[in-house]
């Protein structure tokens, strides 16, 4: 392999590297204080759990709806940022439009971080 393709192929993959880092500090840097956790708790249950399962545990009431819980399985929870900075426009007819502020933001994705489930790898 030729140096210069070998110092491409090193920079995307450090690139890569930092991409990865910065995704995984990033939904590591949402509040987790009880205070925020329950602000956002609050912005699931005004606005989202007619549909969704909200919490740890328990099933969606519209079965459609993926439980908060099982989000970071789909895609990472900071994916929803931009979404709820601009107001979330669904194709579907149920789901609230609603825009956040920053903070609120943080403190919705915060508690949404704060009950994903891990799925066991074995």
């Amino acid at each position: 392999m030729k140096s210069g393709t070998y110092a491409v192929l090193s920079a995307a993959f450090f690139a890569g590297l930092a991409l990865l880092g910065a995704a995984i500090a990033q939904e590591s840097d949402y509040p987790n204080d009880p205070a925020s956790l329950a602000i956002g708790r609050t912005i699931a249950e005004e606005n989202c759990a007619s549909c969704h399962a909200i919490g740890p545990e328990g099933e969606s009431p519209n079965a459609e709806a993926p439980a908060f819980r099982d989000l970071s399985q789909r895609y990472p929870i900071s994916d929803l940022e931009e979404s709820l900075a601009e107001g979330i426009v669904t194709g579907h007819n149920d789901m609230p439009e609603f825009v956040l502020q920053p903070d609120n933001i943080n403190q919705f994705l915060g508690y949404l971080s704060s009950i994903q489930v891990q799925k066991d790898k074995n």
